[in-house]
């Protein structure tokens, strides 16, 4: 019998944290996805700490329109925020998911906004 839907995606998740790593210089850029919301954090591997987030939740992000819209105004207050913190470069985690959908628009949010990855 198959792998479930669950036990695919955490696969998936672990092959890719396996070549992605952040540093101080280039943080990880982690994506969560959920039925209703998106967040997205900028991860110092070597510390073990959170340098910033950014989610649909925020007061600060336009949570108007479709969940691609939304997405997109995620990844733009992300790259603000990185680059108030001095991080023009990160090393994108998808987090199990396709890069398709919600994902892509967050990162070409954070694109438009300065980001390169």
């Amino acid at each position: 019998m198959g792998l479930s839907k669950t036990e695919r995606k955490q696969r998936i998740r672990r092959r890719i944290r396996k070549v992605s790593f952040g540093t101080e210089a280039r943080p990880r850029l982690a994506i969560f996805r959920s039925n209703k919301e998106i967040y997205a954090q900028l991860i110092d591997d070597n510390k073990g700490v959170t340098l910033a987030a950014a989610s649909s939740r925020d007061k600060d992000v336009d949570a108007k329109g479709t969940k691609s819209e939304v997405a997109t105004a995620v990844g733009k207050a992300i790259a603000e925020k990185a680059l108030k913190l001095g991080v023009e470069a990160v090393a994108f985690d998808r987090g199990g998911n396709l890069y398709h959908g919600r994902v892509k628009s967050l990162a070409e949010g954070a694109r438009e906004a300065g980001l390169k990855f």
